[in-house]
């Protein structure tokens, strides 16, 4: 299941489906109106979808929080394996920022909350792998200063929280991290494995 992130559509995966299905994989996409819908139809929505059959899950951005909050809320669905992709799983210096200012916070909409906060620690059944983007452009620098390594929206270090099964850093953009042929790669491989290619990394 590939879920998108905020202010995307479904058509947003399909290179990244593509990439997908030649690894092995039979994807389907979830799509949500991330803005006007928010979080929690989105998450309740995803959790029948997930509880049909067994399976694992790839989220971009708010895709990741989303699923992981499904995940949180019913640990029992039968998914095996998380790959988020930029999700700032420790909350969002970005989205505060933009929250805070009166005329950009309604570009948030429902799923501002979920985005500034993130999600606590990782403890649930399912393995989740996290892959962040470390080259910095994004509109997220247009309202935020990040400290450390960032893909311009999310810094790494929003990307960690204690619990992940494995995490590695590819050089792409935020919005990169959905066409990258080394993301999806990296992700196929957890997918398949529980663990990264850290070998493989440029």
């Amino acid at each position: 299941m590939l879920v998108h992130g905020i202010w995307n559509m479904g058509a947003w995966l399909q290179m990244l489906a593509a990439r997908l299905r030649g690894s092995g994989f039979e994807p389907e996409i979830f799509t949500y109106a991330s803005v006007f819908g928010g979080p929690d139809a989105a998450v309740a929505r995803l959790r029948e979808s997930l509880a049909r059959s067994p399976c694992m899950v790839v989220g971009h951005s708010l895709g990741g929080l989303i699923s992981l909050e499904a995940l949180r809320l019913q640990p029992d669905l039968p998914v095996s394996r998380v790959v988020c992709l930029g999700s700032p799983l420790h909350g969002s210096v970005a989205a505060r920022a933009v929250a805070s200012r009166g005329w950009t916070a309604p570009a948030l909409g429902r799923s501002a909350q979920l985005l500034q906060s993130g999600l606590p620690e990782w403890n649930c059944r399912a393995q989740v792998g996290m892959v962040a983007g470390r080259i910095a452009h994004g509109l997220g620098r247009l309202f935020a200063q990040f400290d450390g390594d960032s893909d311009g929206t999310v810094t790494v270090d929003e990307t960690r929280v204690p619990g992940l099964a494995d995490h590695c850093v590819v050089a792409s953009s935020h919005s990169g991290l959905v066409f990258s042929p080394e993301a999806a790669a990296q992700a196929a491989h957890f997918l398949h494995h529980g663990r990264f290619a850290h070998d493989r990394l440029a």
